[in-house]
This record gives C-alpha cells, structure tokens and sequence, in this order.
C-alpha cells in the first residue's frame, strides 16, 4: 500500500460525513463516502478502500447488512461507528464480521487510535508468517510459539485458539465465534469453554495471567489480542 489510505464512509448524516472527512483527512487519510448502503457496497468495490467507517441507521439497508453483503468477497477492515450501543447489536455487528465497533458520540483521539489498530494488523499478517508481541513469536508456517527464548507448548485446541487470535490480531472475538470456529457449531452456547482455554492460554504466554497485556478482555463480548507492543 503506498501513499495516504482510503478511508470510505458509510453514514447518512451529512454532518457526520463532513466530520468525519475534516478529522481523517487532518491526519493523512484520503476520504470518500457514501449516503446510503447499496451506494457503500458500491464504492467499497469500485474504491477499493484501506477501511470501511459504517453506520448502521442507513435509509436503504440496515448496517448489519451491509457488512455482511461486503464481507461475501471482501476482508476489508470495517469499524461500525453508531448510536446503538447495546450489547446484541455490538455482538450482532461482530458476528457478521466487524472489525471493531465505536459509539456515537465518539472522541476524536480514540476514533483515529481505532483506525490505526484497524489498519495496522492486516497487511502486516499478510507479508510474514511469523506474528511478534512483546516477547511473544507465534510462527505460524513453523507452527511454534516461542516467549522470549523458550519453546511454549501448546496443546492441539490451544495452539488452534493461538492462531484464531493471531490471524485476527486486533480484532474483538465473541464467545460465539470462537466456540464456532474451534469446537464446532454445537458449542455455540458453551461459554465456559472459551474462558478456561484463555485462561489456560494466558498461564503460558502473559508475564501476569491475572493482569493480561496480550489476549485481552472485552467485558461481556469476548477477546482482542492486542497489536500494541504495550497494551493500554
């Protein structure tokens, strides 16, 4: 990726497109956006876009919607910006494929901190195997994970949350998607099995279990392994 990153908005709120646009485009980014959802579908394939800002009160399609719509053909880094704040439509939007999820009002400091997350983890997983935080080094073509300079052995569903964690670095897992991916659409509402095993998880790899810095907790929602070499 070179020059400044494409940052598409999706929101119907003039006033919030034009803040939007002042606050991105003061700090390097390039703006386009659109006022509805098939004309954001639309733009994401013709602009091809570094990020997707989207609301989720559009006059044409529900947000949800369209993320799942985008996410049919693209991985596309998209933070959902809206007034919903409830605990179903935060998990709603991460389930169908969010990266991240930010309330109306929002502090300008903490939407460009989450659009550097945003921006930061992907490409950086696509050019090397081998993920580093801290003194953490997953290698995922080697399949090793290495604290410091000693080995970690992993169990076989460990190892396979490490890298469900890993090939999503920075985003928010729930309990629901993580159940799905690693034991199975049966467990959906096994909750339990997720905290032992991060709990299990964070025994070998964090310095403190109980004040982790690299898998982190969102309260009631799920996971976020940080991209911060020192988590905030």
């Amino acid at each position: 990726m070179s020059g400044s990153p494409v940052v598409l908005v999706i929101d119907d709120e003039a006033q919030i497109r034009r803040l939007l646009e002042l606050t991105l485009e003061s700090n390097g980014y390039k703006v386009r956006s659109a006022a509805a959802g098939k004309e954001g579908i639309t733009k994401t394939a013709s602009e091809r876009p570094e990020l997707v800002i989207l609301d989720l009160g559009l006059p044409d399609l529900d947000g949800v919607e369209v993320l799942k719509k985008i996410r049919e053909w693209s991985a596309v880094p998209v933070l959902v910006l809206s007034v919903r704040s409830s605990e179903n439509d935060i998990i709603a939007c991460l389930d169908a494929g969010a990266d991240d999820y930010l309330t109306k009002p929002f502090r300008t400091g903490e939407l460009l901190a989450r659009v550097r997350n945003a921006l930061r983890h992907r490409p950086s997983l696509q050019e090397t195997p081998v993920f580093v935080i801290r003194d953490l080094q997953i290698d995922l073509s080697a399949r090793t994970v290495k604290k410091g300079k000693q080995n970690v052995k992993l169990t076989a569903t460990e190892y396979a949350l490490m890298v469900l964690f890993v090939r999503n670095a920075g985003r928010v897992l729930t309990h629901n998607y993580i159940l799905e991916q690693i034991w199975g659409p049966a467990f959906s509402e096994e909750s339990q099995y997720t905290r032992v095993y991060v709990g299990q998880l964070r025994k070998k790899i964090e310095d403190d279990p109980a004040d982790p810095k690299i898998i982190m907790t969102e309260s009631g929602i799920g996971y976020r392994l940080t991209t911060e070499p020192d988590s905030i």
